[in-house]
Protein backbone atom coordinates (compact mmCIF):
# COMPACT_ATOMS: atom_id res chain seq x y z
CA UNK A 1 0.00 0.00 0.00
CA UNK A 2 1.62 3.54 -0.64
CA UNK A 3 0.92 5.53 2.49
CA UNK A 4 -0.26 8.96 1.95
CA UNK A 5 0.44 11.99 4.33
CA UNK A 6 -1.98 15.36 3.78
CA UNK A 7 -0.14 18.85 4.14
CA UNK A 8 -3.43 21.26 4.09
CA UNK A 9 -4.40 23.72 6.75
CA UNK A 10 -7.85 24.03 5.69
CA UNK A 11 -10.05 21.09 7.43
CA UNK A 12 -12.48 21.22 5.05
CA UNK A 13 -10.42 20.73 2.16
CA UNK A 14 -8.19 18.02 3.87
CA UNK A 15 -11.02 15.92 4.74
CA UNK A 16 -12.01 16.14 1.11
CA UNK A 17 -8.71 15.00 -0.06
CA UNK A 18 -8.11 12.32 2.18
CA UNK A 19 -11.93 10.63 0.91
CA UNK A 20 -10.57 11.28 -2.35
CA UNK A 21 -7.56 8.93 -1.27
CA UNK A 22 -9.30 6.57 0.16
CA UNK A 23 -11.43 6.04 -3.19
CA UNK A 24 -8.30 4.90 -4.75
CA UNK A 25 -7.10 1.01 -4.96
CA UNK A 26 -4.08 0.79 -3.54
CA UNK A 27 -3.27 3.91 -1.29
CA UNK A 28 -3.38 3.86 2.40
CA UNK A 29 -4.62 7.37 4.44
CA UNK A 30 -2.14 8.22 7.02
CA UNK A 31 -2.71 11.42 7.98
CA UNK A 32 -3.23 14.95 7.92
CA UNK A 33 -1.11 17.87 9.05
CA UNK A 34 -1.72 21.36 9.12
CA UNK A 35 2.04 22.76 8.64
CA UNK A 36 5.79 22.23 7.07
CA UNK A 37 6.91 21.43 10.73
CA UNK A 38 4.23 19.24 11.45
CA UNK A 39 5.25 17.54 7.97
CA UNK A 40 8.48 17.37 8.35
CA UNK A 41 8.32 15.50 12.21
CA UNK A 42 5.89 12.81 10.63
CA UNK A 43 8.17 12.34 7.73
CA UNK A 44 11.11 11.55 10.84
CA UNK A 45 8.54 9.11 12.75
CA UNK A 46 7.16 7.38 9.77
CA UNK A 47 7.89 6.48 6.28
CA UNK A 48 5.67 8.10 4.01
CA UNK A 49 5.36 6.88 0.19
CA UNK A 50 3.72 10.08 -1.14
CA UNK A 51 2.69 13.79 0.36
CA UNK A 52 -0.10 15.52 -0.90
CA UNK A 53 1.04 19.18 -0.36
CA UNK A 54 -0.68 22.81 -0.16
CA UNK A 55 1.44 25.86 -1.24
CA UNK A 56 -0.49 28.56 0.89
CA UNK A 57 0.23 27.64 4.24
CA UNK A 58 1.42 29.88 7.52
CA UNK A 59 5.34 30.49 8.98
CA UNK A 60 6.55 27.66 6.25
CA UNK A 61 4.61 27.68 2.84
CA UNK A 62 4.40 24.53 0.71
CA UNK A 63 7.77 25.45 -1.39
CA UNK A 64 10.01 25.95 1.41
CA UNK A 65 8.71 22.38 2.97
CA UNK A 66 9.17 21.07 -0.77
CA UNK A 67 12.58 22.39 -0.59
CA UNK A 68 13.54 21.32 2.83
CA UNK A 69 12.27 18.24 1.72
CA UNK A 70 14.71 17.52 -0.82
CA UNK A 71 17.59 19.27 1.34
CA UNK A 72 16.53 16.60 3.91
CA UNK A 73 16.59 13.69 1.14
CA UNK A 74 13.58 11.96 2.51
CA UNK A 75 12.96 9.37 0.07
CA UNK A 76 8.76 10.60 -0.64
CA UNK A 77 7.23 11.77 -3.82
CA UNK A 78 5.63 14.74 -3.47
CA UNK A 79 2.15 16.00 -5.47
CA UNK A 80 1.15 19.67 -5.08
CA UNK A 81 -2.17 20.21 -4.26
CA UNK A 82 -2.78 24.23 -4.45
CA UNK A 83 -4.72 27.16 -5.60
CA UNK A 84 -1.79 28.85 -6.71
CA UNK A 85 -1.22 29.00 -10.19
CA UNK A 86 1.15 31.40 -11.17
CA UNK A 87 4.33 30.11 -13.39
CA UNK A 88 6.61 30.63 -10.51
CA UNK A 89 5.24 28.63 -7.93
CA UNK A 90 4.30 25.82 -10.55
CA UNK A 91 8.04 25.98 -11.92
CA UNK A 92 9.58 25.81 -8.19
CA UNK A 93 7.11 22.85 -7.33
CA UNK A 94 8.41 21.10 -10.62
CA UNK A 95 12.04 21.95 -10.20
CA UNK A 96 11.99 20.49 -6.37
CA UNK A 97 10.53 17.31 -7.91
CA UNK A 98 6.82 17.57 -7.75
CA UNK A 99 5.18 14.64 -9.58
CA UNK A 100 1.97 16.20 -10.48
CA UNK A 101 0.30 19.82 -9.99
CA UNK A 102 -3.10 20.01 -9.46
CA UNK A 103 -5.12 23.45 -9.56
CA UNK A 104 -7.89 23.87 -7.09
CA UNK A 105 -10.70 23.40 -7.57
CA UNK A 106 -10.82 19.81 -9.22
CA UNK A 107 -12.62 17.09 -9.64
CA UNK A 108 -11.91 13.77 -7.78
CA UNK A 109 -11.53 12.60 -11.24
CA UNK A 110 -8.01 14.63 -12.19
CA UNK A 111 -7.10 13.56 -8.01
CA UNK A 112 -7.58 9.89 -9.28
CA UNK A 113 -5.65 10.00 -12.57
CA UNK A 114 -2.66 11.56 -10.30
CA UNK A 115 -2.45 8.91 -8.15
CA UNK A 116 -3.04 5.90 -10.43
CA UNK A 117 -0.27 7.33 -12.45
CA UNK A 118 2.02 7.71 -9.60
CA UNK A 119 1.15 4.60 -8.77
CA UNK A 120 1.99 2.73 -12.10
CA UNK A 121 4.74 5.14 -11.89
CA UNK A 122 6.35 3.81 -8.58
CA UNK A 123 5.11 0.26 -9.34
CA UNK A 124 7.07 0.28 -12.54
CA UNK A 125 10.38 1.72 -10.81
CA UNK A 126 10.47 -0.52 -7.85
CA UNK A 127 9.65 -4.26 -9.92
CA UNK A 128 11.82 -3.52 -12.96
CA UNK A 129 15.43 -4.14 -12.10
CA UNK A 130 16.34 -2.69 -15.61
CA UNK A 131 14.49 -0.29 -17.80
CA UNK A 132 14.68 0.31 -21.29
CA UNK A 133 14.41 4.08 -22.90
CA UNK A 134 11.21 2.61 -24.79
CA UNK A 135 9.64 1.47 -21.39
CA UNK A 136 10.73 4.44 -19.64
CA UNK A 137 9.17 7.08 -22.76
CA UNK A 138 6.02 4.61 -23.22
CA UNK A 139 5.46 4.30 -19.11
CA UNK A 140 6.52 7.90 -17.63
CA UNK A 141 7.92 10.27 -20.07
CA UNK A 142 4.51 9.91 -21.96
CA UNK A 143 2.22 12.45 -20.52
CA UNK A 144 2.20 14.67 -23.86
CA UNK A 145 1.20 11.85 -25.65
CA UNK A 146 -1.49 10.76 -22.99
CA UNK A 147 -2.71 14.62 -23.27
CA UNK A 148 -2.92 14.37 -27.38
CA UNK A 149 -4.95 11.41 -26.50
CA UNK A 150 -7.49 12.88 -24.27
CA UNK A 151 -9.27 15.81 -26.47
CA UNK A 152 -12.93 15.02 -26.70
CA UNK A 153 -14.59 13.75 -30.16
CA UNK A 154 -14.82 16.41 -32.52
CA UNK A 155 -12.50 18.63 -31.45
CA UNK A 156 -9.54 19.25 -33.93
CA UNK A 157 -6.02 19.97 -32.16
CA UNK A 158 -4.56 23.01 -34.66
CA UNK A 159 -8.17 24.61 -33.82
CA UNK A 160 -7.49 24.46 -30.31
CA UNK A 161 -4.46 26.14 -30.82
CA UNK A 162 -6.69 28.96 -32.76
CA UNK A 163 -9.26 29.99 -30.46
CA UNK A 164 -6.45 29.42 -27.18
CA UNK A 165 -4.39 32.31 -28.60
CA UNK A 166 -7.49 34.52 -29.11
CA UNK A 167 -8.97 33.57 -26.02
CA UNK A 168 -5.29 35.23 -24.66
CA UNK A 169 -5.43 38.40 -26.63
CA UNK A 170 -9.25 39.00 -24.60
CA UNK A 171 -8.20 41.49 -21.92
CA UNK A 172 -12.17 41.57 -20.63
CA UNK A 173 -14.73 38.66 -20.57
CA UNK A 174 -16.15 37.51 -23.77
CA UNK A 175 -19.41 35.52 -24.62
CA UNK A 176 -19.68 32.33 -27.09
CA UNK A 177 -20.85 34.69 -29.90
CA UNK A 178 -17.92 37.41 -29.59
CA UNK A 179 -15.10 34.47 -29.88
CA UNK A 180 -16.94 32.76 -32.81
CA UNK A 181 -16.76 36.41 -34.71
CA UNK A 182 -13.30 36.28 -33.06
CA UNK A 183 -12.08 32.57 -34.76
CA UNK A 184 -14.51 32.68 -37.62
CA UNK A 185 -16.66 29.79 -36.27
CA UNK A 186 -20.23 29.02 -35.48
CA UNK A 187 -21.38 30.00 -32.23
CA UNK A 188 -22.43 25.84 -31.47
CA UNK A 189 -18.76 24.75 -32.54
CA UNK A 190 -16.89 27.49 -30.81
CA UNK A 191 -19.28 26.50 -27.23
CA UNK A 192 -17.50 23.20 -27.70
CA UNK A 193 -14.36 24.61 -27.86
CA UNK A 194 -14.97 27.07 -24.66
CA UNK A 195 -16.61 24.02 -22.89
CA UNK A 196 -13.09 21.96 -23.48
CA UNK A 197 -11.31 24.94 -21.38
CA UNK A 198 -13.69 25.10 -19.06
CA UNK A 199 -13.10 21.41 -17.99
CA UNK A 200 -9.36 21.96 -17.99
CA UNK A 201 -9.67 24.76 -15.72
CA UNK A 202 -8.38 27.28 -18.29
CA UNK A 203 -11.56 29.59 -18.11
CA UNK A 204 -13.90 31.01 -15.94
CA UNK A 205 -17.59 31.12 -16.59
CA UNK A 206 -20.29 32.87 -15.34
CA UNK A 207 -24.00 33.37 -16.03
CA UNK A 208 -26.07 36.39 -15.65
CA UNK A 209 -29.17 37.47 -16.94
CA UNK A 210 -31.13 40.18 -18.89
CA UNK A 211 -33.75 41.84 -19.07
CA UNK A 212 -36.28 38.65 -20.35
CA UNK A 213 -34.56 36.30 -18.23
CA UNK A 214 -32.50 34.36 -20.78
CA UNK A 215 -29.11 33.55 -19.12
CA UNK A 216 -25.54 35.13 -21.24
CA UNK A 217 -22.70 33.02 -20.22
CA UNK A 218 -19.23 34.98 -19.83
CA UNK A 219 -15.78 33.43 -20.26
CA UNK A 220 -12.43 34.60 -18.64
CA UNK A 221 -9.14 33.38 -19.03
CA UNK A 222 -7.84 32.00 -15.57
CA UNK A 223 -4.73 32.87 -16.75
CA UNK A 224 -5.54 36.64 -16.66
CA UNK A 225 -7.11 36.18 -12.87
Amino acid sequence: MIKVLIVEDDPMVAELNRRYVERVEGFLFYGIVKNGEEALAALREKHIDLVLLDIFMPNMNGLELLSAIRQQEYSVDVIVVSAARDNQSIQMALRNGAVDYLIKPFEFERMQTALINFKKRLQLIREASNLSQNLLDQQIFARHSQIEGELPKGLDRNTIKRVWEHILEQKDEFTAEEMANYVGLSPVSIRKYLKYFQSVELLHVEISYGAVGRPVYRYRCNRNR
